[in-house]
């Protein structure tokens, strides 16, 4: 399957007008963007609209748009149900946009810029990539695409916000959620014979479809095994985190750890603390054995 959230978007396009979304919602939340340091919608009227089963993307009443700033291109279907476009502004520009005119999201359009995630500043233009990992539902796995962006085409001058909060990510799926337990449960997380952490002062996170993840202190860790990595993720639950490798007498684990120096207000008790891939350890919880 392609990127979820950076489809082909003529194909994309197609199948919504001959088949429609798995699902659409309107949503009484206010939706707002910022493209290129300007606001460029402000609205109560957006919907959520599955276009696969895993999680919904927020589609824009056309009319909310700046209309000096949406420009239809060329239509994709012979009827005319749905044009590309572009958002152009003063210093930059994105052509992926979709219009619909006709059919069941006659109205909308469908608006992608960068990656979203918080304003932070300083605005940055050089072009080095950064990796953005995302939560995914599908078979019980998260992690399971990667896209890349170059840092100038993320540009920390855009933004998308739900009311005031930022959205990291991809939008939250209204029907999932997380929940944040205390537990004195012994998390052990070895790698062969060797004791990577350990810890009963922990937070297990429970999310919607997806296996629990045991948080616990960096205190627990032998940091010795451990070396920096560049890896930056976001998780709309969650918030943005950064992740750490392992060298284990020569046995390289990429991206094994991660951690949310900041996170959203309803991570807040996992802010600091560190998660191992329960997929790629031996994780003991008091002392049996989780399957891999």
């Amino acid at each position: 399957m392609s990127d979820p959230l950076h489809p082909d978007l003529p194909q994309l396009a197609k199948k919504l007008i001959a088949d429609g979304p798995h699902k659409q919602e309107k949503t009484p939340r206010r939706v707002r963007a910022i493209f290129d340091k300007e606001w460029l919608f402000d609205t109560t009227s957006a919907s959520h609209v599955w276009e696969h089963p895993y999680f919904p993307q927020i589609y824009i009443p056309t009319s909310a748009i700046k209309a000096d700033q949406l420009i239809k291109t060329s239509p994709i279907d012979k009827d005319e149900s749905v044009f590309s476009a572009k958002i152009k502004s003063p210093n930059k520009e994105t052509d992926r946009v979709l219009v619909f005119e006709k059919g069941a999201l006659a109205g909308m359009t469908r608006v992608e810029f960068g990656a979203m995630g918080p304003l932070l500043p300083p605005f940055r233009t050089e072009s080095t990539e950064i990796t953005i990992k995302f939560t995914h539902e599908q078979d019980n796995c998260d992690g399971l695409y990667t896209s890349k962006f170059p840092s100038n085409l993320l540009n920390y001058s855009d933004g998308w916000f739900e009311e005031d909060a930022p959205i990291y990510g991809h939008f939250k799926d209204p029907y999932k959620r997380i929940e944040i337990l205390p537990s004195a449960r012994r998390v052990t997380v070895k790698v062969g014979d060797v004791v990577i952490a350990d810890s009963t002062y922990n937070m297990f996170l429970f999310e919607t479809m997806l296996r629990p993840r045991y948080y616990m202190p960096k205190t627990a860790v032998q940091w010795k095994y451990v070396t920096p990595s560049s890896t930056t993720a976001l998780c709309p639950y969650k918030g943005r985190s950064e992740y750490y490798s392992l060298n284990v007498n020569g046995k390289v684990i990429e991206d094994a750890i991660w951690w949310y120096r900041l996170t959203t207000h309803e991570s807040d008790p996992i802010t600091g603390m560190v998660c191992f891939y329960n997929e790629k350890f031996d994780v003991y919880l008091d002392g049996v054995k989780e399957e891999n």
